[in-house]
């Protein structure tokens, strides 16, 4: 339901713009705002789930979502929408790390894996779904009222997931509450906001001095980085990075969702805008990489025990030729015909797609304790919400650009946007390549170490 809300107010954009006379910035923070507040609490939600209960902290995030939707359904003005959805943001970020944490609670070896791959599977179809039902919802409601159902249809879903989790999760284990160290909450969430507001807010704001921002950000996420060596409770052992398979497991997940997002979003404006698409045409035209991903996410949960890294690196390969094959479909097909013939590609690099965010959370979480899985998977989803905003930023700059330079060029500006998402996908191949080869030296070395310490001891018998 909360990463559903990511994409499936992209297409309900024009409907809101027809039903609510908004301006051009208010739609951009319906969707900036949301991204903003989600990443800004997702680090502090997690240690707030480790240190008290994952349970009662995931109820009250879902509370807090439903209730927000219920606003934004019945919002009277763009100001009251705009603030249910930085509600419904820091709701969906109170959540969400408690299911990593939970996973990691409940699950060991192969199960962990299986585990995870059922979230994988939903990450990938809640994330390229969104259009499809979205685009449902406005065809059958009509298109001035039609988005106000986008958000009404998650009140039944909150509901009957608050009774779930009420039955279902376990509640928290006796014993000593960690602190949940302020001083850190407060200079994370400062330095999360100054990198994200210019990237989010990179076509609304004009001029380079918003550039600014992510300067400040990074010195706050440097004295961050010290207090946190430093603090008696630290809201994130900092020593997680020094486990090789959470530090390039983090440095994967933010180079995809670089370039997986950004698909979607220069997609979607291609087809509506450029090509006059309805929203339920554009989310058909999406639906082959749901499928897919859905589909190779599940089997990826179940095989990462035995194929590991070079299962993830697998699937970035299968992306990489999947995009290409969509870029080149363009190419030949740049009219209204262009869904039918990106249909194969994006279903190919959806299955990739599933066999990359399942087993790289997987991997990465691996060796962390669980006690700390709620705030190590914050951070991971950080990672992924700011490349979320970065990759989204640079491709919808090089779209935007080439469209204007080319005097409306939708196919152009398509295919330009898409060698940047190809370059995120190329670059977290290289990370994970990195890894493997990094696994592989680790394991020559302690094989060379055995080795000397048996012939040693052969040495010491004779």
């Amino acid at each position: 339901m909360t990463l559903l809300d990511v994409s499936i107010v992209n297409v309900a954009l024009p409907s809101i713009k027809q039903g609510m006379h908004a301006s051009e910035a208010e739609l951009q923070w319906i969707l900036s705002g949301y991204a903003l507040t989600f990443g800004l609490v997702l680090v502090p939600a997690g240690r707030l789930g480790d240190a008290r209960s994952r349970r009662a902290v995931f109820m009250t995030g879902l509370a807090l979502f439903t209730a927000a939707s219920a606003a934004a359904g019945i919002a009277p003005a763009m100001t009251w929408l705009v603030l249910a959805r930085l509600v419904q943001g820091v709701a969906g970020g109170i959540l969400n790390p408690q299911v990593a944490g939970l996973i990691q609670q409940l699950f060991r070896g192969g199960e962990r894996g299986r585990a995870f791959g059922a979230l994988g599977a939903v990450i990938g179809i809640a994330t390229a779904a969104g259009p499809l039902l979205g685009g449902g919802i406005i065809a059958l409601a009509g298109p001035a009222q039609g988005w106000r159902w986008v958000f009404y249809v998650n009140i039944p879903v909150g509901v009957a997931a608050l009774f779930l989790a009420w039955r279902l999760l376990p509640p928290p284990a006796r014993g000593e509450k960690q602190g949940l160290d302020p001083p850190g909450v407060l200079l994370l969430g400062a330095g999360v906001v100054c990198v994200l507001l210019p990237l989010v807010q990179e076509q609304q704001w004009h001029g380079n001095r918003k550039w600014l921002l992510l300067l400040a950000g990074a010195l706050l996420i440097a004295a961050f980085a010290w207090w946190e060596r430093r603090a008696r409770a630290p809201m994130v052992d900092l020593g997680l990075f020094r486990l090789r398979s959470y530090a390039l497991g983090t440095a994967i997940a933010l180079l995809y969702f670089a370039g997986f997002t950004a698909i979607f979003f220069i997609f979607t404006l291609y087809l509506q805008n450029g090509l006059g698409y309805s929203a339920l045409e554009a989310g058909l035209a999406i639906t082959p990489f749901a499928v897919g991903s859905g589909v190779a996410a599940a089997v990826g949960g179940r095989i990462v025990a035995r194929y590991g890294r070079p299962l993830v690196a697998a699937g970035l390969v299968v992306v990489t030729v999947g995009l290409a094959a969509a870029w080149l479909a363009v190419e030949l097909e740049p009219g209204r015909g262009v869904g039918v013939a990106t249909a194969l590609p994006l279903l190919f690099a959806g299955c990739g797609s599933g066999l990359v965010i399942a087993p790289n959370q997987t991997i990465t979480l691996s060796q962390v304790d669980f006690a700390q899985g709620g705030s190590a998977a914050g951070v991971l989803q950080t990672g992924q919400r700011v490349g979320t905003a970065m990759g989204i930023a640079a491709t919808g700059s090089v779209f935007f650009s080439a469209l204007a330079s080319t005097h409306g060029d939708w196919p152009g500006a398509f295919r330009r946007g898409l060698v940047v998402v190809l370059a995120l996908v190329v670059l977290a191949l290289a990370a994970a390549l990195a890894d493997l080869a990094a696994g592989r030296r680790a394991r020559s070395a302690a094989l060379a170490q055995r080795e000397a310490q048996e012939h040693g001891q052969a040495r010491e018998g004779c």
